[in-house]
């Protein structure tokens, strides 16, 4: 049991097996996540959750509690840690329902979940919180970001909420193309969806591995990803489940190998979004504005593929002048701010 103002919460492990736990930590999930937000949430979908959950990864395990009072569950918590990588860190998630802030249910659910992660051996803590557009970069002021600062964490880098509204005129797609074209005579592109084709797998979950440090990091200390093409194929078979789909298009060097990727993904649970993943170019192919032809290139490929979505929704670091000029480009508005918080448990 856990100490709070008024009644006590009992935190416990979840099953994601469990329907009826696992649906009831969700529900609190959802409902937390979506508060005061209407459509910038991103809340995951309970099919994605789940299927998540119910995986078995090698490279990474998720932990899944929930806080219940008297029997109801008021706080969900998720713990992530990775193996091949970052193996000092842990990712802590804390969403209290919203009747049920300010007594000490959150505090007690991220209190389990540091105490889990000092179990697991993790030195550091990485959380991250969402806040309105027109907040100070570092969330102050703020009820989320201020119940991390409060608890020990400290601002890494700020992060903006971009919305790109579909269809975008193919005709003004294929001119930003062109007016980038002169500056990339020699690379070609390829375009896909589903499942990435096996001769670019190896190289393309490279791309993926660095974009964790090859993207600004601000105060972040973070690794870049550990390239493991079969930890990658089954992460592949777990978008499946999921019942998500990638949209991608590469850069190909006159070489052969890859310069850079692009990646929209949408999930069949959750209707009329898409969803920019990563975008990253290798240093040795910068300046030839490869980004922009590549992030256009992909709308194209994805508007002809799913004309029934209505919006694309990515995240930048608010300090990547290049993506961000990029988006601007593009037609994305930004809507919202993320900041990405660290902790070293053993901190007061």
């Amino acid at each position: 049991m856990t100490e709070g103002k008024g009644m006590s919460c009992e935190i416990v492990r979840v099953d994601p097996f469990d329907d009826e736990a696992f649906e009831a930590w969700y529900a609190t999930y959802a409902a937390a996540d979506a508060h005061g937000r209407e459509e910038l949430a991103a809340t995951w979908t309970l099919a994605e959750l789940r299927a998540q959950g119910q995986a078995v990864q090698e490279h990474q395990e998720s932990a899944w509690w929930s806080g219940l009072l008297e029997g109801r569950t008021v706080v969900a918590g998720k713990l992530r840690l990775t193996h091949h990588d970052n193996r000092d860190l842990a990712m802590v998630e804390v969403f209290t329902e919203p009747a049920h802030r300010t007594h000490g249910h959150g505090s007690a659910m991220l209190a389990v979940l540091e105490e889990q992660a000092r179990a697991a051996g993790r030195t550091r803590l990485l959380a991250e919180c969402s806040y309105p557009i027109d907040a100070p970069q570092d969330g102050s002021g703020h009820p989320y970001a201020d119940f991390l600062r409060h608890r020990g964490f400290t601002f890494g880098i700020g992060d903006v909420q971009r919305i790109l509204d579909l269809p975008v005129p193919e005709d003004d797609l294929h001119a930003l193309v062109d007016s980038a074209a002169s500056s990339h005579a020699s690379y070609t592109f390829r375009s896909f969806a589903g499942q990435i084709p096996e001769e670019l797998l190896a190289e393309y979950a490279a791309l993926c591995g660095a974009l964790m440090t090859e993207a600004p990091t601000g105060d972040l200390v973070l690794e870049s990803s550990h390239v493991d093409v079969d930890a990658f194929r089954a992460e592949q078979e777990v978008l499946e489940r999921q019942g998500r789909t990638r949209y991608g298009t590469v850069a190909i060097a006159d070489d052969g190998t890859l310069a850079g990727y692009t990646d929209i993904v949408a999930s069949a649970h959750d209707r009329g979004r898409g969803y920019q993943w990563g975008t990253l170019v290798w240093s040795a192919h910068r300046g030839h504005r490869l980004g922009l032809a590549l992030k256009a290139r992909n709308l194209v490929s994805l508007q002809r593929e799913r004309p029934d979505l209505g919006v694309v929704r990515t995240w930048n670091a608010e300090v990547n002048d290049h993506m961000v000029a990029v988006n601007d480009l593009l037609g994305f508005r930004p809507v919202e701010r993320l900041g990405e918080f660290q902790k070293n448990p053993g901190a007061s």
